[in-house]
């Protein structure tokens, strides 16, 4: 085909939201093929793996992230109820909920608490802004919750939605290995944990070692959320750290 039956193309596809779709779906399908040819490895979470190819499409066929997300929406809306049908397994696993409910939200209430706090305190100490501070806090709260909770606090939201990525594939990356390090063998517990440091993507990786542990990191990451924007603006302004 000529070069200007090609550049043609190109043209349309590029202004097509169907291929943030496919892009989206297709870098995925890769980056998941990648995961099992390697073992599972943490190190080549498909998420991760995903984020580098699109960031490279991107920047090789200088498409905005705009018009990419023209298509891509799509995925991004069936965060929803993907969220919503995690009651499922959680309904599962009822019975040992209710015996657990006290030691559950106490776990979830100092996990975020210590987790903002810490963040906010480390990133005064190393000379960040302010506004960079802030946008810290809720970076383990799953994205649209925690990019509320930025700009009501006074953060940027782009900022903290990069944060809560990073800190999302970290946490999946690294788990496994604490896990063990720390001698954590309880599925419930390990998925708490998940859920409270590593929101979507970590109880993504939860569900992938089992489903007890997805379970307990989608239920934590859902408490998380919760008293995240309840209670996390009055937090850190009692500790003096919102001036």
């Amino acid at each position: 085909m000529p070069e200007a039956g090609l550049a043609t193309i190109w043209v349309y596809l590029s202004a097509s939201p169907l291929l943030g779709l496919t892009v989206t779906l297709v870098a995925y399908s890769l980056a998941h093929r990648v995961y099992i040819y390697a073992n599972a490895s943490p190190l080549l979470h498909p998420v991760v793996t995903a984020v580098t190819l699109l960031i490279g499409f991107l920047l090789l066929t200088d498409i905005s992230y705009q018009a990419y997300f023209e298509g891509a929406q799509f995925v991004h809306f069936l965060l929803g109820p993907a969220t919503v049908a995690l009651a499922i397994p959680l309904y599962r696993q009822l019975p040992k909920l209710k015996r657990l409910w006290l030691p559950v939200s106490l776990a979830v209430f100092t996990g975020i608490s210590i987790g903002a706090l810490s963040s906010v305190i480390i990133a005064r100490q190393l000379g960040a802004s302010l506004q960079t501070q802030i946008s810290l806090a809720p970076k383990s709260v799953t994205a649209p919750v925690a990019m509320g909770i930025s700009e009501k606090i006074g953060g940027l939201p782009s900022l903290t939605a990069v944060l809560v990525v990073a800190t999302g594939i970290l946490g999946a990356v690294i788990a496994g290995g604490l896990f063990k390090l720390l001698r954590i063998h309880d599925d419930s517990v390990k998925g708490i944990a998940m859920g409270i440091t590593a929101h979507g993507i970590g109880t993504a990786r939860a569900f992938q070692i089992s489903p007890e542990m997805g379970a307990f990191s989608g239920l934590a990451m859902a408490l998380s959320a919760f008293f995240s924007a309840v209670l996390l603006p009055g937090l850190l302004e009692w500790f003096g750290l919102l001036s």
